[in-house]
């Protein structure tokens, strides 16, 4: 078997890189040992879009890729027979938390033209109905005694209007994937790589443990928390500055507090570093609670992604739900866990990798690190750019390329992205990047 480009991974991130490159004339197949498109860790995303992001690539592509997600029929080509993914615009509040303060993101809001509301804590306490906009910080065990200490201050947030989320990222994952079958991509599920082979000093090859063998020239690496295995069969990293390990996560599903969901819509999000969670509202009557990884929990490291297990612990849906109803207290805790279970593919500064590296023709789309998801639509952009570029002799490493954004006219140092970029100190450390 031939092809040009294989791409490891069909979850959302490899299913936008096939289509950006199949539009691009180059003949693709997607590999992927889960069995359907966006079956991996795509599946278990929160698809929460914000725009809170420490650096200005960051920022800059939240708000392009929001660009997309708003025209989702037209980034795509074209309606998906099988339904199409929806943007839904609910906004999110940010809580203030003194190790992100709202200086290190503002001006970068107002570079990119992003809509936002500075609210004092009198105005959160409106805008958010039933909300106890108490300062707890720093977030604490469920356990500990201190938890349930008073308030020490009230807290005020910035509203970004255009935030919310995709309505089902498997979907989303499933229409790009059909979009680039409509320009010649190949999708090969159920086979895991077990081999890629070299000639001349680049790739030649994946072997697949089916036996297939596909010839190629160019690999892309979008294994998700697979991928430094996948790195491993490919002999590179020994360049990189930053690493990337997989990490369990878990989301809890609960019913939202009576209100939250209004009109049968869903509830603003709110980013709660104060409390170490994050809450998303679904419509109907469902909210999603997620955790922010505060310093107090255990991180669920894993040596593979395959050992995280499926079903989500009481232990988590309990601090996860309980801190929820701390910030939201009409919410009930329920005595049963229900919820998914994830796993990030996380990078030393929670910021991702996409970029070449020290083997010609061999790249990477990793370290999503849990918050890539919403950038979906420009990462397969992001990609084309360098490959199209460094495959005709640019050398990325020493002079990063640029990319002008199609929507927002933002131009993008993807540099930002380098495996060999300094470690960003001004990451929070955590899944907010």
């Amino acid at each position: 078997m031939k092809s040009e480009v294989v791409i490891i991974g069909a979850g959302v991130v490899g299913s936008s890189i096939a289509l950006d490159l199949a539009r691009g004339g180059y003949s693709v197949v997607v590999v992927d040992k889960a069995g359907g498109v966006g079956h991996g860790s795509t599946s278990a995303s929160s698809a929460v879009v914000r725009f809170n992001f420490s650096t200005w690539a960051g920022v800059s592509a939240a708000w392009e890729a929001k660009s997309a997600w708003d025209r989702w029929g037209d980034h795509l080509g074209g309606d998906d027979p099988a339904g199409m993914a929806r943007y839904v615009r609910t906004g999110l509040a940010v809580l203030d938390v003194d190790v992100v303060p709202r200086s290190t993101y503002i001006p970068l809001f107002d570079e990119a033209g992003i809509p936002y509301e500075e609210w004092d804590a009198a105005t959160l306490a409106k805008r958010v109905p039933g909300i106890d906009n108490g300062r707890y910080w720093p977030p604490r065990r469920i356990d500990d005694e201190r938890f349930w200490d008073e308030a020490q201050a009230q807290l005020g947030a910035v509203f970004t209007p255009d935030a919310g989320y995709v309505s089902d990222p498997q979907l989303a994952a499933q229409n790009l994937a059909t979009a680039a079958r409509r320009h010649g991509a190949e999708f090969l599920l159920r086979r895991a790589v077990t081999a890629i082979e070299r000639q001349h000093d680049r790739p030649s090859a994946v072997r697949l443990d089916d036996g297939t063998r596909i010839s190629c020239t160019i690999v892309v690496n979008a294994a998700g928390p697979w991928s430094a295995k996948i790195n491993e069969l490919a002999g590179v990293g020994s360049d990189f500055t930053v690493r990337t390990q997989p990490m369990r996560q878990e989301v809890a599903h609960v019913a939202a507090p009576g209100g939250y969901n209004a009109a049968g819509g869903a509830g603003i999000c709110l980013a709660d570093m104060d409390l170490g969670i994050y809450v998303r509202g679904e419509t109907g009557d469902g909210m999603l609670v997620g955790g922010t990884e505060p310093e107090c929990d255990p991180f669920g490291w894993l040596d593979s992604p395959d050992d995280a297990g499926p079903t989500p612990t009481m232990a988590v849906f309990q601090a996860q739900v309980t801190r929820a109803a701390r910030r939201l207290p009409d919410l009930g805790v329920p005595n049963r866990a229900r919820g998914v279970v994830g796993v990030y593919d996380v990078a030393d500064d929670w910021t991702p990798i996409y970029d070449r590296t020290e083997l010609p023709g061999y790249y990477v789309a990793i370290g999503t690190s849990g918050n890539q998801f919403k950038n979906a639509p420009v990462i397969g952009q992001f990609m084309r750019t360098i490959i199209d570029q460094v495959e005709n002799g640019a050398d990325h490493d020493t002079t990063p390329l640029r990319f002008t954004a199609p929507y927002t006219g933002a131009t993008i140092d993807l540099g930002a992205f380098s495996r060999q970029r300094p470690v960003n100190s001004n990451s929070s450390g955590t899944v907010m990047g």
